[in-house]
């Protein structure tokens, strides 16, 4: 029987050989990828986004691709297209590079909205419609996606319902002196880090910890502190949009993910608050009054989950 804590170990002490210090972020995508989510990589250039997510995918012995989103990339390079065998006469599908287990969408906002969009029903539904035809994704399915804060020249701000399928964002930040010191250390001998990366986790092991955590019982209290912490974004003054109720099911599954990770096999509120920071933060907008004024999603949240009581019976 698959042990999801031996198991996310085991990924966490492999990927940790080429991120060094952030054993959170680390463990943040983990359970994403736990609950059948997406990832989003938001920071400034060069502190790793793109390490981290090719570190993940060398862990898994799934298959891999990578699409870097450039200006001109197309739509159909994502999905794939169909065109007639001029030999045969018959229309085949070929495959687009989201066709894969692990997807590395990098630099996801410096290509056009078009292209964006071309992920939204891969993320949501696991299947890709070409030309009037639905064509399956593998399992498990992830993407793993990073991109520039939008402030920076060349990009594209995601649009919200994109930002609403990914399961969580993290960032990941600078080292501290003494960790930037273990990664020149790592990084300036002749074999690189990644270089010895091997897989410790098959495809089958990803779905069996996927199933187990739909197994971890969350009672009537804790889905209802869920529920309660969702409506109070909706009423809350600073924001023009709150959180969905796909973001409600995430942030409950988050929690079971906790759970599982803790050795429990049922939810508590600390699980819950654990997670509602990168599960919830990206998908609040600002109205403008309250950009003007500084306030952040993060502060907005911080004062909503400050507000709504916490159950004590579960």
């Amino acid at each position: 029987m698959i042990q999801p804590r031996r198991m996310i170990s085991a990924l966490l002490e492999n990927v940790s050989r080429v991120i060094v210090g952030k054993e959170e972020a680390i463990e943040y995508v983990l359970i994403a990828m736990l609950c059948q989510g997406h990832v989003l990589i938001e920071d400034v250039p060069g502190v790793g986004k793109t390490t981290l997510a090719s570190a993940l995918a060398r862990s898994l012995d799934c298959s891999f691709r990578r699409i870097q989103f450039t200006p001109d990339l197309m739509p159909s390079d994502v999905t794939g297209y169909t065109l007639v065998n001029m030999t045969t006469g018959v229309e085949e599908f070929r495959e687009g590079s989201v066709m894969s287990q692990v997807v590395l969408a990098d630099e996801i906002n410096r290509t056009s909205p078009k292209t964006q969009a071309a992920l939204l029903e891969a993320m949501e539904e696991h299947q890709v419609t070409v030309d009037g035809v639905t064509h399956s994704l593998p399992r498990p399915f992830i993407v793993l996606a990073t991109q520039n804060p939008n402030a920076f020249v060349g990009t594209y701000p995601l649009p919200e319902a994109q930002m609403d399928r990914f399961f969580l964002r993290i960032g990941i930040g600078y080292p501290t002196v003494v960790q930037e010191m273990d990664v020149l250390e790592r990084y300036t001998g002749q074999v690189k880090p990644m270089e010895q990366l091997q897989p410790v986790c098959s495809a089958g092991d990803v779905i069996a910890m996927q199933e187990a955590v739909n197994t971890v019982y969350c009672s009537p209290e804790v889905r209802s502190y869920v529920a309660n912490l969702a409506a109070a974004t909706r009423n809350a003054p600073a924001l023009q949009l709150g959180l969905s109720t796909r973001a409600a099911i995430a942030l409950l599954r988050g929690g079971q993910a906790c759970a599982l990770l803790s050795g429990r096999d049922y939810v508590i509120p600390e699980d819950i608050q654990h997670m509602v920071m990168p599960v919830c933060c990206h998908r609040l907008v600002l109205n403008p009054e309250a950009k003007m004024k500084g306030v952040t999603a993060e502060s907005v949240m911080a004062a909503v989950l400050k507000g709504v009581q916490v159950p004590v019976r579960l």
